[in-house]
C-alpha cells in the first residue's frame, strides 16, 4: 500500500520554502563568497527565521495542514528533541535522526522538513542550547527531512530498509559537513594552514575547508553515519509499519462530520 504524504509544498508554500532555504544556504557558504573580512552574516538567518514561520502559517492557512497534522508534528517533534540529549557526551551517536528520516518517509519531505526544523530548535530550548548555531542545526536538519523524496515512493520492503539506511550515512555527513561549515570561519584563527583566509580565492579556502573537515570531524561523521543506519535497520520496519497504520488511522486532511442520528 502506497502512503501519500500529509502535504506538499505549492504555491506560496513553495515560495516560503525555496526563500528559507536559499536564505539558510547563504549561512552556510558565506565564507566562499564574500571578497573581504566581514563580520557574522547575522542577518542571514534574521531572515530565514521569519521566513520558516511563515512557511508553517502559510501551510495552516491554506489548509494543507489540519488540527491532527499540527498535532502529530508536535508529537514527533516533542520526541526528537527529547532524544537528542541522549547522545550528548558521546563521539556522534545521535538517536534523533532515525526517527526524523522513518516520519519523512511515511508523511512526506514536505512534511519531513517542518519537522526536523522545529524539533531541532525545540530541542535547543529543553537543553538551554540555544545560540547562534541553533539555525545552523535547524536548517540542516529541515533539509535531511526534506531529502527523503530522493527515495522513490514505489520502493517497499528490505529494498527501502536499505535505501533508507544508506540515506541516513549521507544524511549523517552532510549534518557533519554542514557544522563545519559553522565552524570553521572562527575555530581555527587566522594563522594554521587549514584556516579560512578572508578574500583568498575560492579554491583555497575550499581546499582548506576540505582538508580541516577529513581531519576533524570524521570521528564524528563515521560513528554518526554507522549509529544512524543502524538504528534505522534494525527498527525500520515496526517504525514503519505504525507510523503508516496511524497515518491511515487518523485520516489526515479528511474533514471531521458530526452526524446526527435520528431515532425513527
Amino acid at each position: 500500500m502506497k502512503t501519500a504524504g500529509i502535504f506538499t509544498f505549492k504555491g506560496a508554500s513553495l515560495v516560503a520554502l525555496l526563500a528559507t532555504s536559499a536564505i539558510s544556504a547563504l549561512g552556510f557558504i558565506w565564507p566562499f563568497l564574500i571578497s573581504e573580512k566581514q563580520g557574522h552574516p547575522q542577518w542571514i538567518f534574521l531572515l530565514a527565521a521569519p521566513c520558516a514561520l511563515l512557511l508553517l502559517m502559510i501551510s495552516v492557512s491554506n489548509k494543507e495542514l489540519d488540527s491532527k497534522s499540527i498535532a502529530l508534528l508536535a508529537v514527533l517533534s516533542a520526541l526528537i528533541a527529547a532524544l537528542r540529549p541522549m547522545g550528548t557526551g558521546a563521539v556522534g551517536i545521535e538517536p534523533m535522526w532515525f526517527v526524523l528520516i522513518l516520519s519523512a518517509r511515511v508523511f512526506g519531505p514536505s512534511f519531513g522538513f517542518l519537522l526536523g526544523t522545529i524539533s531541532m530548535f525545540l530541542s535547543a530550548i529543553l537543553t538551554g542550547g540555544l545560540g547562534p548555531w541553533v539555525a545552523y542545526q535547524s536548517s540542516a536538519a529541515g533539509w535531511i527531512g526534506l531529502g527523503v523524496a530522493l527515495i522513490p515512493r514505489n520502493v517497499r520492503g528490505k529494498a527501502e530498509i536499505l535505501a533508507l539506511a544508506l540515506y541516513g550515512i549521507i544524511a549523517a555527513a552532510f549534518f557533519g559537513i554542514a557544522m563545519d561549515l559553522q565552524f570553521w570561519p572562527w575555530t581555527l584563527g587566522a594563522d594554521t594552514q587549514l584556516s579560512y583566509v578572508a578574500g583568498a580565492a575560492l579554491s583555497t579556502n575550499f581546499s582548506n575547508f576540505i582538508s580541516y573537515h577529513f581531519l576533524s570531524a570524521m570521528a564524528w561523521d563515521i560513528p554518526r553515519a554507522i549509529f544512524t543506519a543502524s538504528l534505522i535497520v534494525v527498527t525500520a520496519k515496526p517504525v514503519l509499519h505504525t507510523l503508516r497504520r496511524a497515518h491511515t488511522r487518523a485520516a489526515f486532511m479528511t474533514p471531521i462530520e458530526f452526524i446526527e442520528r435520528v431515532k425513527a
